[in-house]
């Protein structure tokens, strides 16, 4: 380890009202949940020294909640748990399958579904799938709740709609997809933990041959995940043929920004996005 301990100060609290406090009255203490990302960086000595807010042992904060018309997560739901609800496998498979992709089992069992959304990583694996199944955050301070549609959330590289004090409780999905074909799929140097180099999740309601309604959205590729609407539009209505296939492409490619770094290249992203999208489109045409 990197960094001196002595530099930092951990704040464990029982409750969310306790939690809220916290935050409240030290603006610049920051929220700690599984620590798997922010581990990473102390042991590398990035991590900001300061206060953390440990939300661990927060029971607000967990479980998932089932009604007729959502599934709500609590922020501190980790991998293995998403992995292990059966209405998540039955409804919302690409978080399953996003959540498998993540890590080991030690980063499964200890990563939360908020952290990974607060660490803000363009190549984080559950964003493409939030984004995909129309993901609402709900966010909480002493001043109260509000809720933000996650698409809109990631407001630019490692930047948030999080304002000071608040905390991202829970994570709704909203139901009523049966008969939706969802298609997930990350590319990295490996099969297993590592860093994607693109990660696309997208959803799509096709009958009598058209595409009624889907989502497309992107990870990697961009400064936040991206919901690729120009390529929804373009597909949107009609029956995928080869010729829908390319006008779709072309339209993701006007859409993402992939970039040159140490795992790709932003050409190689391009082209892969581009192949995995017409993988999307020529299994819902099947």
């Amino acid at each position: 380890m990197r960094t001196p301990l002595h530099r930092y100060e951990l704040t464990a609290c029982d409750s969310l009202q306790d939690a809220l406090a916290a935050l409240a009255a030290d603006p610049s203490a920051r929220p700690f949940a599984g620590g798997t990302d922010l581990m990473v960086l102390m042991d590398a000595g990035h991590l900001p020294p300061g206060r953390y807010i440990d939300l661990w042992k927060v029971r607000e904060l967990r479980d998932i909640d089932v009604t007729a018309e959502a599934v709500t997560l609590g922020a501190l739901t980790t991998y293995t748990e998403v992995l292990k609800a059966e209405i998540l496998r039955r409804e919302f498979p690409m978080l399953g399958i996003a959540a498998a992709e993540t890590g080991g089992i030690a980063t499964q069992n200890r990563g939360t579904i908020g952290g990974n959304i607060a660490n803000a990583s363009p190549a984080a694996d559950t964003p493409p799938a939030l984004v995909a199944y129309d993901a609402e955050l709900e966010l909480v301070s002493s001043r109260g709740v509000r809720r933000v549609a996650y698409e809109k959330f990631h407001t630019g590289y490692k930047k948030m709609d999080l304002a000071p004090g608040e905390l991202i409780a829970r994570v709704r999905l909203p139901r009523g997809r049966k008969g939706w074909r969802d298609y997930y799929r990350k590319v990295g140097t490996r099969k297993a933990q590592a860093i994607s180099k693109v990660c696309f999740a997208a959803a799509a309601d096709v009958a009598d041959g058209r595409v009624r309604d889907l989502r497309v959205a992107l990870g990697s590729v961009a400064p936040t995940v991206v919901r690729c609407t120009a390529t929804e539009t373009t597909v949107r209505g009609h029956a995928v043929d080869d010729a829908v296939v390319v006008k779709a492409q072309r339209a993701l490619a006007s859409e993402i920004e992939p970039i040159d770094d140490i795992r790709s290249t932003a050409a190689y992203r391009l082209r892969v996005a581009q192949n995995v999208l017409r993988e999307f489109l020529t299994r819902i045409r099947a």
